[in-house]
C-alpha cells in the first residue's frame, strides 16, 4: 500500500514538473503564445480578437451595471420603475448580442475550417499511441520507428534512484527517438491508438489530437523555422501518462533528406531479414 501511495504521489509530481517545465513560462505571463505554425498564429490572433471583444463587453456592462446602481439609489430618492418591459430595449439587447456572435462566428469558422484542410500534403505521419509510448510511420517512405521516454529520465523518475531530476536535461520531455520534419513543407498526421485514448499535444504546433483505438483522426502542421519542439500525451491513458513526452524537430529540408535517406539504409537490412525469415513454401515436380 505504502508502495503504491508513493507511485501515485511521484506521478502527480511528475506531471507538476513535466507541465511547468512544457509551458516554460515566463515572470508574469499571462496571455498564452504565438506558437511557431500558422495555425497556431491564428488561434492565438482569434484568442485576442475574442478577448478584446469580451472585454469590451465587459466594461460597457459591469460600467452601465455600476452607473445605475449609484446614479439611481434609493438614498438619493430613486423610485422604482412601474413598467413590466421595453419592447425596444428587449429587442435591442437581443440584436446586438446575436450581431455580436455572427462577428465572432467568421474568423473562428474561417480558422477550424483552414485547420481541417489536410490537403496538399507533402509527407503523411502516422502517429500511433501505447501505453506509454508513441509509433511514428512515414508513410510511402518505408521508415518507422518507436519513440519513449529516454533512459535517463526513466531512470531518474524511479523512487529511490538518488539521481536528482534536476541534473537530467529537458526531464520528462525527452525521447530517445524524436519526430523529425522538414521545415516549409505541409505535413499531414494520421492519429489512432493501439490500445486506450490518448493525445497528441505539441503546444507550439497549435493543435492536439485525440488518438482513438479504432478510429483515424487528422491534424496538420507547416513549421518555418528549424527548431525543437516539446510536448506530451493530453489525455490521461493510465498510471505513466505523465512520461509520455513528444519531440518533434523541425530541419532544414536538404538535412531532412539526409536524415530520411539514413533512416531508409538502416531499416532496409531489419526489412530484408523479416522478409528472408518467412518459410518459403515447397516446390511440388510434376
Amino acid at each position: 500500500m505504502k508502495r503504491q501511495l508513493g507511485q501515485i504521489a511521484g506521478t502527480g509530481l511528475a506531471l507538476l514538473v513535466s507541465t511547468a517545465a512544457m509551458a516554460n513560462p515566463e515572470r508574469w505571463q499571462l496571455n498564452m503564445t504565438p506558437g511557431v505554425t500558422s495555425s497556431s498564429q491564428d488561434v492565438y490572433h482569434l484568442h485576442m480578437l475574442i478577448l478584446g471583444i469580451c472585454v469590451v463587453i465587459g466594461i460597457v456592462v459591469f460600467g452601465a451595471m455600476f452607473y445605475a446602481m449609484f446614479k439611481f439609489r434609493k438614498s438619493k430618492g430613486a423610485v422604482p420603475a412601474k413598467f413590466s418591459h421595453n419592447t425596444t430595449a428587449e429587442v435591442v439587447w437581443t440584436v446586438i448580442p446575436v450581431a455580436i456572435l455572427l462577428v465572432m462566428a467568421w474568423p473562428a469558422t474561417k480558422t477550424l475550417v483552414k485547420m481541417a484542410d489536410t490537403g496538399d500534403a507533402e509527407f503523411t505521419v502516422k502517429v500511433t499511441g501505447y501505453q506509454w509510448k508513441w509509433r511514428y510511420e512515414y508513410l510511402g517512405e518505408d521508415v518507422k520507428f518507436m519513440s519513449s521516454l529516454t533512459r535517463a529520465a526513466d531512470e531518474a523518475r524511479q523512487l529511490g534512484s538518488g539521481i536528482d531530476p534536476n541534473t537530467v536535461d529537458n526531464y520528462l520531455l525527452d525521447v530517445d527517438n524524436p519526430l523529425v520534419i522538414p521545415t516549409g513543407a505541409k505535413v499531414r498526421f494520421v492519429i489512432t491508438a493501439d490500445d486506450v485514448i490518448h493525445s497528441w499535444w505539441v503546444p507550439a504546433l497549435g493543435w492536439k489530437q485525440d488518438a482513438i483505438p479504432g478510429f483515424i483522426n487528422e491534424a496538420w502542421t507547416q513549421v518555418d523555422e528549424p527548431g525543437v519542439y516539446r510536448g506530451q500525451c493530453a489525455e490521461l491513458c493510465g498510471k505513466d501518462h505523465g512520461f509520455m513526452p513528444i519531440v518533434v524537430i523541425a530541419k532544414p529540408r536538404a538535412e531532412f533528406d539526409a536524415w530520411l535517406a539514413q533512416q531508409k539504409s538502416a531499416q532496409a537490412p531489419a526489412a530484408g531479414a523479416v522478409a528472408q525469415s518467412e518459410p518459403v513454401p515447397p516446390v511440388t515436380k510434376s
